[in-house]
């Protein structure tokens, strides 16, 4: 019998891929090495080492297939995953019982083959194999299928990441990002937080009326410390639904991060929390293009004038780029009718980044000052207003999550409610 490590996979080969928009917890620090047959595999496999949730694998490339991951492992140790390509069904279990003589016990075995048989896959699942994909593979498929690997069927499902940005300073970013956090934990019952990442200037303490003593800057400056314990004492309760990891705010120390500095509170926020959404600030650094790409879904918030188009067709194509195997960003725009202010079109706007945005939000300055003065959101000084909508839609596109239901109030609420408010 093979050695790896034992996984219990579907008695059906895997159907048709679901859509690129599904989630894929990211592989956390493992070694893969693949044993290709054919150039599109290898150039499949190559592809997925590039996406954003292999980023913390290390991988390696090798053609010849399951001859040459059997010579391999004569003389070396095995890696935490093999993938191996195999065009026959002889050779195919041949060669895994010759491998599992060189074979170190707790290594994965993924085999992409061209035989579709329930037979074969009980003998690989029997063998130990821990999937098996048909191939032609895209890239998505070797990512989907290494991931999964790591994310075992009882575990807590990893959180989504939401990453929102401005395409230039001022364009009301972090009070989209505020008030889409409110919408995902009040309209659609999500656990979720907020991670304010401008430690220097971040206002989202101010909008949600809290003042916690400590907040991000004690996690990223002491990435030693950082547990789900840890992060869970930094977090400041907003409502039964939103927490906040605040900003400092203060100016007296610098804020200068490497590139990797955020990702022990990220990794740790991803397994206790089903959402978590980054107020991004406005600067272009190592830590927020890495905060960016390796979020789950990206919003970019856009005011309708000529710099913002730029900027924002600027992160688009550099994202999509970066991100082949997610959905494109997402846009608003925001502030838009401006009195007296010359503003580009929301149709010329989607002609020049090729994708219409979610909302176009209205500029309104007194419910939304009135909001930021009072620390509060939308929501809570206009329960009717119209851009609540607009915020919701915004969730639900980032989260494809639909509005839960409330459920109906009785002639009786009105007094329980008092009397629970006793």
């Amino acid at each position: 019998m093979i050695s790896y490590a034992r996984q219990t996979p579907e008695e059906q080969p895997a159907a048709a891929p679901p859509p690129v928009e599904e989630h894929i917890a990211p592989a956390p620090r493992v070694s893969v090495q693949a044993f290709c047959e054919t150039v599109e595999t290898a150039a499949a496999v190559q592809s997925a080492g590039e996406d954003r949730r292999l980023g913390k694998a290390h991988l390696k490339i090798q053609m010849g297939g399951m001859a040459a991951a059997i010579e391999a492992y004569r003389s070396a140790p095995t890696p935490n995953v093999i993938v191996l390509e195999s065009d026959g069904r002889s050779d195919l279990l041949g060669g895994l019982d010759q491998l599992a003589t060189v074979c170190d016990a707790g290594t994965r075995v993924v085999v992409i083959g061209r035989i579709n048989d329930v037979t074969l896959y009980r003998e690989l699942v029997r063998r130990g194999v821990s999937d098996y994909v048909l191939a032609p593979v895209g890239a998505i498929d070797v990512v989907r299928s290494i991931c999964n690997l790591f994310s075992a069927p009882e575990a807590k499902a990893v959180g989504r990441i939401i990453a929102v940005v401005g395409a230039k300073g001022g364009v009301g970013a972090s009070t989209i990002s505020h008030n889409v956090a409110w919408a995902i934990a009040r309209d659609l019952a999500m656990d979720a937080v907020v991670a304010d990442l401008d430690l220097a200037f971040g206002t989202a303490g101010l909008d949600y009326n809290q003042d916690p003593p400590q907040g991000i800057a004690d996690a990223v400056f002491s990435p030693d410390r950082v547990d789900t314990a840890f992060i869970d004492r930094l977090l400041s309760k907003c409502t039964d639904h939103l927490s906040l990891l605040a900003a400092p705010a203060t100016l007296d120390r610098v804020y200068d991060f490497g590139t990797d500095a955020f990702d022990a509170v990220f990794d740790t926020l991803r397994s206790t929390m089903p959402c978590i959404v980054l107020d991004v600030p406005h600067q272009w650094s190592g830590w927020t293009k890495r905060a960016l790409i390796g979020a789950d879904d990206i919003l970019i918030v856009a005011a309708p004038d000529l710099a913002n188009l730029r900027n924002t067709k600027n992160l688009f194509d550099l994202l999509k780029a970066a991100r082949p195997n997610d959905r494109p960003p997402l846009y608003c725009l925001n502030q838009v009718g401006v009195p007296k202010r010359p503003e580009i079109a929301a149709a010329e706007f989607a002609k020049a980044i090729e994708s219409q945005p979610v909302v176009s939000i209205p500029f309104e300055p007194h419910i939304f000052g009135s909001a930021a003065n009072n620390g509060q959101m939308i929501a809570e000084i206009s329960a009717n207003h119209k851009s609540i909508e607009m915020f919701l839609q915004i969730a639900q596109r980032l989260t494809g999550r639909s509005e839960t239901k409330k459920q109906k109030s009785s002639l009786l609420s009105p007094l329980i409610e008092k009397l629970r408010g006793r």
